[in-house]
């Protein structure tokens, strides 16, 4: 049985994983493509689409961000001629952004939260001065909290076009799409079709309830602050240890110009990958079930535009 020279042996390794990268690249500019809406066949398939989108940094969905990471990896692998390198390179500069930075989903949902409290305050207050539910709607709208000015904006104008008071709250809660809107949603649905009589003691005890969420999220993030930075501090030493190697001492990294120095490289690479993955996911908050679903939502809203 013949060997195949070592050099031999690292050109299959690399025209392999240039192929492999080449593939990863196009999958990965295909999959952060938005689509049409005349593409969304069904709720289930876009809803997959954005649970994927999301999962890279918001910043780094731009196609020519993405080239930007693509570039960066094949100068890696050019200068270092170790096409692991140029793989881990395009893989660390679209995730780690997003996993060492400032969770910005999580902040934003906190913003939203703290509105979704403050518009219900307001509902309360408006609907104990004995303003109708619709006028209350209204009133409330016309001096939105930021993180929710366009969706109560819509809902204004919803309102305003005549559409029944119901479906244009639904609809609000389709645009918001979370679980704690959908509560308050449909406690004023309820209130709407049944005229209930206590609906403002009951929008302040949700509005108090959202504030208790909103301190849990904020003593959570607190807490995983200093995990964060205990982490970019790691990263930025690794890496700035592998650059200075590489630049002063490149000699000392002559193992990984090897077959099993570059499989030692991406198992390295793998093991750090699988880490920030754990890390992501014991860091998430389970969100509870919708109690308005998005379909159910959509399907309300959908005859109206």
């Amino acid at each position: 049985m013949s060997v195949l020279p070592m050099d031999a042996t690292m050109g299959v390794l690399t025209a392999g994983l240039g192929a492999t990268f080449g593939a990863g690249a196009v999958a990965m500019a295909r999959g952060v493509k938005p689509r049409p809406e005349a593409e969304d066949d069904t709720a289930g398939k876009a809803g997959g689409w954005r649970w994927a989108a999301r999962q890279i940094p918001p910043g780094w969905r731009s196609r020519r961000r993405m080239a930007l990471a693509v570039f960066g990896g094949a100068v890696t692998g050019a200068l270092t001629g170790w096409p692991v390198a140029g793989v881990l390179t395009v893989i660390g500069a679209i995730t780690l952004p997003g996993l060492l930075g400032p969770d910005v989903q999580a902040r934003g949902r906190t913003e939203r939260l703290e509105a979704l409290a403050t518009w219900t305050e307001m509902l309360r207050d408006t609907l104990s001065a004995a303003a109708g539910m619709e006028q209350t709607i209204l009133a409330t709208c016309d001096i939105p909290p930021a993180a929710l000015e366009k969706e109560l904006h819509a809902l204004a104008a919803a309102v305003r076009e005549g559409r029944p008071l119901p479906e244009a709250l639904e609809g609000f809660a389709h645009q918001v799409d979370d679980p704690v809107a959908d509560v308050v949603v449909t406690s004023l649905v309820m209130a709407a079709r049944k005229q209930a009589s206590q609906l403002a003691a009951l929008l302040g005890e949700l509005a108090d309830s959202v504030r208790e969420q909103v301190a849990m999220r904020q003593r959570v993030e607190a807490g995983r602050a200093s995990i964060r930075t205990g982490v970019r501090v790691t990263v930025t030493v690794t890496v700035g240890m592998a650059v200075g190697l590489t630049v002063f001492n490149r000699p000392y990294l002559d193992p990984f110009n090897t077959l099993s120095g570059q499989v030692v490289l991406a198992t390295v690479g793998a093991l750090f990958a699988l880490s920030f993955t754990w890390m992501s996911v014991i860091s998430r908050i389970e969100e509870p079930v919708r109690l308005l679903t998005p379909s159910h939502a959509g399907a309300t809203t959908g005859g109206a535009q």
